[in-house]
């Protein structure tokens, strides 16, 4: 790379070139590669927009996605939760973290915040610091070792001759023979992959203490070849019980070599990419906040539909969370929405659509009575309670949650 920028912004923020004293400056060079990026990768618009903010003042505007983008020309964005009543970069990191603890299926959900030892690194840096941590608890317990099947071409005989192979490579090397044969070694799959992404997290981190834990595990390492086709080794990976221990280190290995960044976004152009929607992220930690709380929840629910043809269901509904209230044989459903309210706005900004969402839920789910409607804490604004069916008495309720104090600012 032939430079190493880093830019800093929280969501739907501006990024320019006109005011060297804004926090979100940078050169017009600069400016302008990033603007180019964007427009060589459509894909890339909906985590960073080019949009007008002042007559004739081209901005980028990072959306609603959190995370990281590293372009090969060097430039690396991090885009970093907007947060109520929180103003400090490294406050954001800490509470983006929380939240990518409670994701089903990532690297981070058993990952222990006390191992790390400061979130004012760059977001890549720290995901990187995690891989590293992770992989460290596996080298203590031991790598594994295994008998790995080799056919090689040798000047003496062992294991299993290879006749077809011998004539084939040895026709006139007779003095050779092709053998197959098992060698107990650590050089498997697993081990491999791992490996692999050691070197390729070497060529991307910046940070001296991480290079030098990399340099370390990779003398470790040493004595295993790299994955030369690494989605095809991934889908060889079955995780028993005796390679348990694996688990987690595998995981944070296929998030960084198949770029698996929780978002659709795909592009050649980018060096390393690590994406989250704030609305699934906001959503998974409300619902294991609620989870916590000793409440029957349900994320995702699907049993229902809007309408039926010829007695099949057509247009499901998906609530984000439902709640069962087994003694009172009640159910509560919620929606998350990551939005931040805004009283200028008719409703306060409350999408009329949401609304009618939340009404078809409570018409759905027998025994539902109260609904409820969650968004981020906001200072500006008090929760409401809507009426839909005064003989059902079906209510929606608006709530906001705090991500900084973990609490309701109005009970559920």
């Amino acid at each position: 790379m032939s430079k190493h920028i880093t830019v800093v912004l929280t969501e739907y923020q501006f990024l320019q070139t006109k005011d060297k004293n804004e926090k979100n400056y940078i050169d017009e060079k600069t400016f302008t590669e990033l603007e180019n990026f964007i427009l060589e990768n459509e894909s890339v618009a909906q985590y960073l927009k080019i949009t007008m903010k002042r007559p004739f003042c081209k901005v980028l505007q990072a959306q609603n996605y959190v995370g990281v983008i590293q372009t090969k020309s060097g430039i690396t964005i991090e885009i970093l939760p907007k947060i109520a009543d929180v103003e400090d970069e490294k406050k954001e990191k800490e509470i983006l973290i929380k939240m990518l603890k409670t994701l089903k299926k990532s690297p981070f959900k058993n990952f222990n915040t006390a191992n790390l030892k400061s979130t004012n690194m760059p977001l890549l840096e720290i995901f990187i610091s995690m891989f590293l941590e992770e992989l460290s608890k596996l080298i203590k317990k031991g790598i594994k070792s295994d008998y790995i099947s080799k056919s090689e071409n040798l000047k003496f005989m062992k294991g299993k001759f290879k006749m077809s192979e011998q004539i084939k490579q040895n026709y006139i090397h007779r003095e050779r023979f092709f053998i197959e044969y098992c060698e107990f070694s650590n050089d498997r799959i697993e081990n491999r992959l791992i490996k692999t992404t050691l070197k390729f997290l070497y060529s991307k981190s910046k940070s001296n203490g991480n290079k030098k834990r990399i340099r370390e595990f990779l003398f470790i390492f040493d004595e295993i070849k790299i994955s030369h086709n690494i989605k095809i080794d991934f889908d060889k990976v079955k995780i028993n019980r005796q390679i348990k221990d694996y688990e987690q280190t595998l995981l944070w290995s296929k998030t960084f070599l198949l770029e698996n960044s929780f978002s659709p976004y795909k592009g050649r152009e980018v060096a390393f990419a690590l994406l989250f929607d704030m609305n699934l992220l906001f959503e998974s930690y409300v619902g294991q906040y609620l989870k916590k709380k000793g409440l029957d929840v349900k994320l995702q629910d699907s049993k229902h539909h809007l309408a039926y043809l010829k007695g099949q269901g057509k247009f499901r509904l998906k609530p984000d969370i439902v709640i069962n209230i087994k003694k009172k044989e009640k159910i509560i459903i919620a929606d998350t929405k990551w939005k931040i309210l805004n009283e200028s706005k008719t409703h306060n900004g409350v999408n009329q659509g949401d609304m009618y969402q939340l009404y078809a839920y409570g018409t759905k789910y027998e025994n539902c009575r109260n609904m409820y409607l969650i968004y981020p804490k906001n200072n500006k604004i008090n929760g409401e309670k809507y009426n839909y069916l005064k003989e059902k008495q079906l209510n929606l309720n608006i709530v906001f949650f705090d991500l900084v104090k973990d609490k309701f600012r109005r009970s559920m």
